[in-house]
């Protein structure tokens, strides 16, 4: 069971911290990400987001697209597409090459979407994916507040 948080309590500029719990990405009915050793980053208004490390990635199964995105707080984000047993989920992967400073534990490390995957799961809790189609939080049972990414949420 996860503890209870209040999305609109993480802090701003984020936060990063161990996972503190086992992390599973499922994809075409093969497990392409499993850790104990992956991080969350918090931030106001967002579902957690979890970044797994290379080595508990599936990283045959990943391949480079040509999306990057800018984080004021993380720096350049490279994105890659899943592709296994003959199926594709374009830009379902991310990872930051060479992070800002305060971010370095999570160079290299994975985040999928909730929305590219079968399943994902946090402990043992199957997420949700984060509202709209521009952030990559996982939504637990345990968040309480308002998540943004719906309409209408993107710019506040």
């Amino acid at each position: 069971m996860l503890p209870v948080e209040d999305v609109q309590s993480y802090p701003r500029p984020p936060a990063l911290e161990p996972a503190g719990q086992r992390l599973r990405a499922i994809f075409a009915g093969l497990p392409v990400a499993d850790t104990e050793a992956g991080f969350r980053v918090l931030e106001t208004h967002h579902a957690p987001t979890y970044y797994i490390p290379p080595s508990d990635v599936v990283m045959s199964a990943l391949v480079p697209s040509n999306r990057e995105t800018f984080c004021e707080w993380k720096g350049r984000a490279v994105y890659f597409d899943l592709v296994v047993n003959g199926r594709r989920s374009n830009n379902a992967a991310w990872a930051y090459p060479a992070p800002t400073a305060r971010f370095d534990p999570i160079r290299d490390h994975l985040a999928f979407y909730a929305t590219s995957l079968d399943e994902a799961f946090v402990g043992q809790i199957k997420v949700q994916p984060q509202p709209g189609d521009f952030y990559g939080g996982w939504v637990t049972p345990n968040l309480t507040g308002r998540i943004k990414g719906a309409v209408g949420t993107l710019h506040w």
